[in-house]
């Protein structure tokens, strides 16, 4: 049953989004914030078939920690799930994501019109003042810059591997920083097919304040993100 339930998500969540990207194309010359508020329909779609079909729920706590405004939100990424899951949850959040994502046809015209954040990873320096400067203009516009500090997805034990990329942000965008921590990775495992049936948990904690020198954000980012996330992980194999 868990191989059938898995399937059918899969099938029916690919088959969802392939509908938005051609069917929502009016979106294209909406403005962006209907344009936004479609995408966080989809998602929430897409997060209702999940529960119907493989009974994965998700359960959000420290919701009051994000504040209604420009800031930083910085967390843990184990799956495909967050990178949807986590969009309604913001008022109009700006994702950093491979710039070549934005090379894909259809998905990547609406990660342009969304205008998130692309950043090109080979261009070194270059590549990261490019960001920087998409993030300052989407800081200007009160949006909140989410983004995943180790880069790619890893799974729920793996050591933690942050890059650069959050803590030149942080001190360049002067805004403060909501850390978060999940157990996305051991209900929608990364690189698997198959869909585990429980609760993902998703922890938003209390903001690091903008200022700190990089050494302390860095060091106060990683603490909490690594030790709610273990916390999380833990719970969540306590109840599978």
């Amino acid at each position: 049953m868990l191989f059938i339930r898995s399937l059918a998500f899969n099938v029916i969540f690919y088959i969802n989004l392939v509908a938005f990207l051609v069917f929502g194309c009016f979106y294209y010359v909406t403005p962006r914030a209907w344009s936004m508020a479609a995408l966080k329909v989809w998602a929430r779609a897409s997060l209702w078939w999940l529960k119907l079909i493989v009974g994965t729920r998700h359960e959000v706590r420290g919701i009051e920690h994000i504040p209604h405004g420009p800031a930083m939100v910085a967390g843990k990424h184990q799956s495909f799930w967050e990178t949807f899951a986590l969009l309604p949850l913001l008022d109009d959040p700006a994702v950093v994501l491979k710039r070549e994502l934005t090379w894909i046809p259809v998905f990547g015209w609406f990660a342009l019109k969304f205008q998130m954040l692309p950043v090109d990873r080979a261009a070194g320096a270059g590549g990261l003042k490019r960001l920087i400067g998409y993030a300052n203009r989407a800081i200007a516009k009160n949006r909140q810059i989410l983004i995943f500090p180790e880069g790619t997805r890893r799974a729920p034990d793996a050591p933690p591997d942050y890059k650069p990329g959050a803590a030149a942000l942080y001190l360049q965008l002067g805004v403060p920083c909501v850390p978060f921590a999940l157990n996305s990775g051991l209900y929608w495992p990364r690189r698997k097919f198959l869909r585990y049936p429980g609760t993902i948990i998703v922890e938003f904690l209390p903001a690091i304040p903008a200022g700190l020198k990089r050494r302390d954000y860095s060091a106060q980012l990683e603490t909490a993100i690594e030790t709610a996330t273990a916390r999380l992980v833990a719970e969540g194999r306590r109840k599978r």
